[in-house]
C-alpha cells in the first residue's frame, strides 16, 4: 500500500481556522432548479380539475406527453411513467415474468429497493461484486449465474455508468434478461449511448434526491413492444390497453395482475418541466465535479473512482479512494473539521461505510433473510430450495465491495455549487492532504 496521507485538520483551536463555516448546499439536484415553471405546471392541472391520468373533467394528457418526451430523451420507443422508482422495478420484474424458483443477480452496491423488488416477486437475489467503477463487475456476474438465474439488475450507481456493455453481452450469451436501474444516473451515457438502452428494460426514479424530480415518480423504458404491453398491464389493472385506451380483454397472454403504480398528472406536469431543465442540471454538476477533481488530482494518497466516460458522467457524486480504511477515516474527519459538511439534513462527505442501505450488508432484512410471510417466503418456498440455503448476504460476501466501501469517501455534488463553494472544497482537500501537484482530468 502507498503511504497513508498526512492529515492537518484546521478545526477551531487547531493549526488554523477552518476553510468554511457555512454548510454546503443540500444535494437535491432537481429541486435547486424549481421556479415558477413548475408552479404554473401544477396550477394548470389543478385548474383543469383532472389530476388522474386516464380521465377527468378536462384531462390535460400530461403523463402521456411526458412519456413521449422522456422516450425521445432516452432514445427508446416506449416509456411508461409510474409512481416511483421502486414501482418501476416491481413493474419491470412483473413484465419479465419473475417469480418463485428464479434467481436474479444484483450488485453489492445498490439501494434497498432493488433487493425488495426481487424478494417481493418471490425470487432469490444473488449478489455480484463490484469493481473500481463502483458498479457490477462483469466477471462476478458471470460467476454468479446458475441454472436458476433468470436475469440481472445492473445498477448505475452514484451518477456514472458502469460496465453495462459487457454485462449486456453476458446476458445475451446466457439467455438472461437485463434490467438497467438508472435511478442515480438519469441522463448518463456511455460512449454517446444513454443508460437505460443497453438492456431489455431501463428503470428511472424521480424521487427528490434524483437529477430531476417531482418529489416521487419513476419511469420504465424499453424498445420491446411485448414487454411494454405487459408493463402497461402490470402497472395498472392487469390488462394492456389498445390505441384508444381501452382494456385489451381478448389476449390471454396479457391477462396479468395489476399493481396500481400509475403516475398522476400533477407530478407528470412537474416532470415535463424538469426534463427540459435536466441538461442544465447535469452540466452544472459535471462542471463542478471535474473542476474539483482536477483541483485535487495528484494529492498524496488520493485516488478516484474509475469513470469510464467522463462525458457521460452526470456529475452528482465525487468518490475519492485512499490506501486503507484508517486513511479514509482520518481524511474524512479532517475535511469535516474544515467545514465540508451539510446540515441539519442531507449527506455530504462521508466514509462510504456510513452510506446506510446502499451497502448490501447493511440491509438486515437481506442478511437475515426476513419475511412478512409465516412460511418464510421467498426464502423457504419449496421452489427456492436449496437456492436460498446456500446464500450468504453478510459482510464478507463481496470482498472487493467491502474494501472499496471502507477505503472511500463519498461527496455529493449539488447542482447549485458556486465557484466559492468549489474553491472551499478544493482548498480543504489541499489543506488536509498537502498542496500536491494537480494533475489532469481523467
Amino acid at each position: 500500500m502507498a503511504d497513508q496521507p498526512t492529515t492537518r485538520p484546521g478545526a477551531p483551536g487547531g493549526e488554523s481556522a477552518p476553510i468554511r463555516t457555512e454548510p454546503l448546499p443540500l444535494e437535491f439536484p432537481g429541486v435547486h432548479y424549481f421556479d415558477e415553471e413548475e408552479i404554473e405546471a401544477v396550477s394548470r392541472v389543478l385548474r383543469s380539475r383532472s389530476p388522474f391520468r386516464y380521465y377527468g373533467i378536462d384531462p390535460q394528457g400530461e403523463a402521456e406527453v411526458f412519456e413521449r418526451e422522456f422516450a425521445g430523451f432516452v432514445g427508446v420507443k416506449h416509456a411508461l411513467a409510474v409512481s416511483s422508482g421502486t414501482g418501476a422495478l416491481h413493474v419491470a420484474l412483473g413484465a419479465l415474468g419473475v417469480g418463485p424458483g428464479q434467481e436474479v443477480i444484483i450488485p453489492a452496491y445498490l439501494w434497498v429497493s432493488v433487493i425488495a423488488a426481487v424478494v417481493n416477486r418471490g425470487a432469490i437475489p444473488v449478489l455480484a461484486d463490484i469493481d473500481e467503477t463502483f458498479c457490477m463487475d462483469p466477471a462476478s456476474v458471470e460467476a454468479a449465474i446458475t441454472e436458476r438465474t433468470s436475469g440481472v439488475i445492473f445498477v448505475h450507481m452514484s451518477g456514472a455508468p458502469g460496465r453495462v456493455e459487457e454485462v449486456a453481452g453476458i446476458a445475451r450469451r446466457r439467455g438472461l434478461f437485463l434490467i438497467e436501474d438508472c435511478a442515480q444516473c438519469l441522463g448518463g451515457a456511455l460512449n454517446g449511448r444513454k443508460v437505460g438502452t443497453f438492456g431489455d428494460i431501463g428503470v428511472f426514479s424521480f424521487q427528490v434526491n434524483k437529477n430531476m424530480t417531482a418529489g416521487e415518480g419513476g419511469c420504465i423504458v424499453t424498445g420491446d413492444e411485448a414487454l411494454y404491453r405487459r408493463a402497461v398491464a402490470c402497472h395498472d389493472l392487469g390488462y394492456a390497453k389498445d390505441g384508444d385506451g381501452q382494456l385489451v380483454l381478448d389476449r390471454p397472454d396479457l391477462h396479468l395482475w395489476g399493481m396500481g403504480y400509475r403516475l398522476d398528472e400533477l407530478r407528470a406536469a412537474v416532470l415535463r418541466v424538469q426534463l427540459r431543465k435536466l441538461p442544465r442540471i447535469i452540466d452544472s454538476m459535471r462542471k463542478s465535479k471535474y473542476r474539483i477533481r482536477n483541483g485535487i488530482s495528484g494529492l498524496p494518497g488520493l485516488g478516484f473512482r474509475k469513470i469510464l466516460d467522463p462525458e457521460g458522467d452526470t456529475g452528482g457524486f465525487l468518490i475519492t479512494t485512499y490506501p486503507d480504511p484508517e486513511a479514509a477515516r482520518r481524511v474524512n474527519r479532517a475535511l469535516r473539521a474544515e467545514g465540508i459538511v451539510t446540515h441539519p439534513q442531507g449527506v455530504s462527505n462521508i466514509v462510504m461505510t456510513e452510506w446506510g442501505l446502499h451497502l448490501y450488508y447493511n440491509n438486515l432484512s437481506l442478511v437475515n433473510q426476513s419475511s412478512v410471510d409465516p412460511r418464510g417466503a421467498p426464502w423457504r418456498l419449496a421452489e427456492n430450495l436449496p437456492s436460498a440455503e446456500r446464500r450468504n448476504y453478510a459482510k464478507g460476501a463481496c470482498p472487493v465491495a467491502d474494501d472499496l466501501f471502507e477505503g472511500s469517501i463519498l461527496l455529493p455534488i449539488p447542482s447549485c455549487l458556486t465557484r466559492e463553494d468549489e474553491d472551499d472544497i478544493i482548498g480543504a482537500f489541499r489543506k488536509v492532504l498537502g498542496s500536491g501537484s494537480p494533475g489532469s482530468e481523467q
